[in-house]
């Protein structure tokens, strides 16, 4: 296997939303980076492909919040350098019972951050959104921030920026071993690359890598159902009648969000945010007994809720999610090597939160002071991780 004799100050493994931001990041400030992906780009085997995803500032946490006021930043300035539309404005509709704790909670973060937000009434729901039907009691918060991200189209945003700014993209390598040390030696499908640091951004393989350098990380790879739904009244649900996307809290035991029609034409988003536990590399394999239940689950939900919507989905497609115990990120340095940085565990909300999850993964590699408070996303969050088991 031939040697490559080029030191990257970083490698980034995995070219998702959140490796692309890493890679991006290193570039930008001049750093020779190399980002590997293990599968020919593009691909629809991990959590970052599909057309669209949610941009929100409504939290229950206040420091995602805080960090979504530079994504947004961060989000609009790589619209202007791709010089292609990345994101459109809908506003969210947060949707539960009046007396729910995680919407009174959202509606309080947004009112200590100053964020533009509505409280809507059963009545005022019904006059604004006349497409959607209520359970008795159901209000909304109504997030103006909230939109659509076009997720393919920033991935080829991001990539094409790295290469752009002097950085590598190699696909098709897959990563077969990591050696430790400085520098860190990473053997791939092809040949043996060397860096400085090193930045695991591999979403449900993540542990994989892990194993060998003597941690595993309580990482829980889902496979989740993408479903697609026909109106029955074309454009009932779409940019036409100003139709947000909306996030379901209390109704059902995970929460169910939509996103106006768009991808396919007469066809909204509405999906479970949830799934069933799998082996990556089994995504594809026959549907366990869980995930029809899942798709009933939801079924249920569009025919009491949507009414302009067929209540079976015309479309079904695969994405993946990697859960943490607490739904928070993983952002941190291995216990034991301090030049591996791990990012991980974005449990289904991390696209949005990208461009500052790329920044703190780019400080973390660089040894520079994170930009923000990295307390909630420790490994040492969870009992006996906080050293490396060797």
């Amino acid at each position: 296997m031939a040697s490559q004799t080029v030191l990257y100050d970083a490698i980034v493994i995995g070219a998702g939303i959140q490796g692309c931001f890493t890679a991006y990041h290193l570039a930008k400030h001049r750093k020779s980076v190399l980002l590997l992906e293990q599968f020919f780009l593009p691909h629809s085997r991990g959590s970052s492909h599909g057309q669209s995803r949610i941009i929100r500032k409504a939290y229950l946490e206040d420091f995602y919040t805080h960090m979504m006021d530079e994504c947004y930043q961060l989000w609009a300035q790589l619209e202007q350098e791709a010089g292609t539309q990345l994101h459109r404005r809908t506003g969210l509709l947060l949707l539960g019972m009046a007396e729910d704790p995680e919407l009174k909670s959202m509606q309080a973060t947004l009112s200590r951050h100053g964020l533009e937000h509505q409280r809507l009434s059963s009545e005022e729901l019904k006059q604004r959104f006349p497409n959607i039907r209520l359970t008795k009691g159901e209000v909304g918060l109504l997030d103006k921030s909230g939109g659509v991200l076009y997720a393919d189209k920033a991935l080829r945003a991001l990539q094409d920026a790295v290469r752009q700014l002097g950085g590598t993209v190699r696909d098709g390598e897959k990563v077969l071993d990591i050696k430790p040390g400085l520098p860190v030696t990473v053997t791939a499908t092809s040949r043996s690359y060397q860096a400085k640091s090193l930045i695991i951004t591999a979403g449900p393989w993540t542990n994989r890598l892990l194993r060998p350098l003597g941690i595993e990380l309580p990482l829980q790879p889902l496979r989740i159902n993408v479903c697609y739904w026909r109106e029955t009244v074309p454009g009932s649900y779409g940019a036409s009648q100003a139709f947000p996307c909306f996030l379901s809290m209390g109704l059902t035991p995970h929460h169910v969000y939509g996103l106006p029609s768009g991808e396919y034409p007469g066809l909204m988003k509405v999906c479970y945010h949830h799934g069933d536990t799998v082996d990556p590399e089994e995504r594809d394999c026959p549907r366990a007994m869980t995930d029809i239940q899942d798709v009933q689950i939801l079924c249920d939900f569009v025919r009491a809720h949507l009414p302009n919507l067929k209540p079976q989905p015309d479309i079904m497609e695969r994405c993946m999610y990697t859960n943490t115990p607490d739904t928070h990120f993983i952002l941190d340095r291995h216990p034991k090597y301090d030049n591996i940085v791990i990012g991980a565990g974005f449990s289904g909300h991390g696209f949005k939160l990208s461009p500052v999850v790329g920044k703190v993964l780019y400080e973390l590699s660089m040894k520079l002071t994170p930009s923000y408070d990295l307390t909630p996303f420790r490994i040492s969050r969870f009992p006996g991780l906080g050293k490396a088991h060797l």
